[in-house]
């Protein structure tokens, strides 16, 4: 018998149906960018393909937890949401992914297993709130643990390799590379800013710890390379 006062958690997600869930997103982002042509939507900038939106999505997983559990939220919730969160991202434009999303999240959850239509609904609300951009203290605790660890993984070292990468594109030379790092610096003050929970802060603390330490590397060699007339060959 249950004592009087303890809830009794509807669903449990397996370490085994949520590795049949990633396999499933991986496979979706694969299919929605076949017989693309190359440059289509972007997919010649690396972030704009199916290895680096599931990337994403592994690195979100990842941070969305560690703020749920530290939080308290409801664990299942976020990963499964965070898991799908950008699943029609290659397939739907930005400003409708996240509906999107939901409904292939839908899907699949009444299709697969005996998921209460509850823990659906949950799942479903925070993949649509995780492209909300107003202030976090609106949204239920789950939605604003994944909104978190999706902007924090623009964050840190990942952010400011993949500005790094960007320079190439953009015909830049290793010359500019302070200032794009400066960008990653101005989205990650622009982030912390608006993450509320204790947790998301810290971690948000600690990756611009590490670009800032990048950008005062890059510019004094680059600059003293610059010093002493090294050029491109």
């Amino acid at each position: 018998m249950v004592p009087v006062g303890v809830e009794i958690k509807e669903t449990e997600v397996s370490d085994e149906d949520f590795e049949e869930m990633k396999g499933f997103v991986r496979d979706y982002l694969a299919a929605s960018v076949e017989g693309e042509d190359d440059g289509g939507r972007m997919r010649w900038y690396p972030w704009h393909s199916a290895s680096y939106r599931f990337n994403h999505i592994l690195n979100v997983v990842d941070l969305a937890t560690e703020i749920a559990e530290a939080e308290g939220a409801d664990v299942d919730v976020v990963r499964v949401a965070a898991v799908f969160h950008d699943v029609a991202k290659l397939e739907a434009e930005q400003d409708v992914h996240a509906e999107a999303g939901a409904r292939v999240t839908r899907e699949y959850l009444q299709s697969r297993g005996n998921y209460p239509e509850s823990f659906i609904e949950e799942v479903c609300g925070a993949v649509v709130d995780h492209s909300y951009t107003g202030d976090l203290d609106d949204v239920p605790l789950e939605s604003r643990c994944l909104i978190e660890a999706d902007v924090l993984d623009k964050v840190g070292a990942n952010g400011a390799v993949l500005m790094l990468l960007r320079m190439g594109y953009e015909s830049r030379t290793h010359m500019d590379a302070a200032k794009m790092v400066d960008r990653v610096l101005q989205r990650a003050h622009d982030h912390t800013e608006r993450v509320v929970s204790d947790t998301a802060e810290s971690i948000a603390h600690q990756r611009i710890k590490r670009v800032k330490w990048l950008r005062e590397w890059l510019e004094e060699e680059v600059s003293r390379m610059d010093a002493e007339g090294v050029t491109d060959r």
